[in-house]
């Protein structure tokens, strides 16, 4: 949740500057957005259904994968096109809805009911950090380098999400056999 925050809101944050460098309006902007933040959100009528179905492990993963979408698709796609903007922000918001839910199913299932408010509490606030840094840092990327440079690193950055995933997986697997 702390890493797809991140990733979202530093790509987010730089793509109206991006698309006004590129001659695009306050309208345009607006439009991609509103795709965006759509994304984000009304996913979730069917992202909790399908991290019950298909698992939390599965769910995350895919996230993964959206994002790392997200950041190719901007970084290579035409700055001039609004398609591949919206296109771009639309698997932005759905990638961070993917590892919204499933990391905080994930969360439930790790915690027990007497410290389960305070860990996600705990993680709230972290999530809340790494956007603000998220936010502060891709506008110090894009000065020093460029939208594309941002939007590849998110996309990279994304893939950590895979490792943790199956390390997380592994040690679960070692506790249930420890368990019996």
């Amino acid at each position: 949740m702390i890493l797809t925050q991140f990733i979202m809101t530093a790509i987010m944050t730089m793509t109206p500057i991006h698309m006004e460098h590129h001659g695009h309006d306050l309208q345009a902007v607006g439009l991609v957005i509103g795709f965006h933040v759509g994304a984000m959100y009304f996913p979730s009528l069917i992202t909790g259904s399908l991290v019950d179905r298909v698992g939390r492990a599965f769910m995350a993963v895919a996230s993964a994968i959206t994002l790392l979408a997200s950041g190719a698709l901007a970084a290579f796609g035409p700055a001039d096109s609004m398609t591949v903007l919206i296109g771009a922000l639309v698997l932005l918001g759905l990638g961070w809805n993917f590892g919204l839910i499933s990391g905080t199913a994930i969360l439930v299932d790790s915690t027990s009911f007497d410290n389960r408010a305070k860990t996600q509490g705990t993680v709230d606030v972290w999530i809340a950090l790494s956007g603000a840094l998220g936010g502060g840092i891709s506008g110090l990327i894009v000065a020093n380098s460029s939208y594309a440079i941002l939007s590849i690193a998110g996309a990279l950055l994304s893939l950590l999400l895979i490792p943790i995933i199956i390390w997380a997986d592994i040690n679960k697997q070692q506790k249930l056999e420890e368990a019996s």
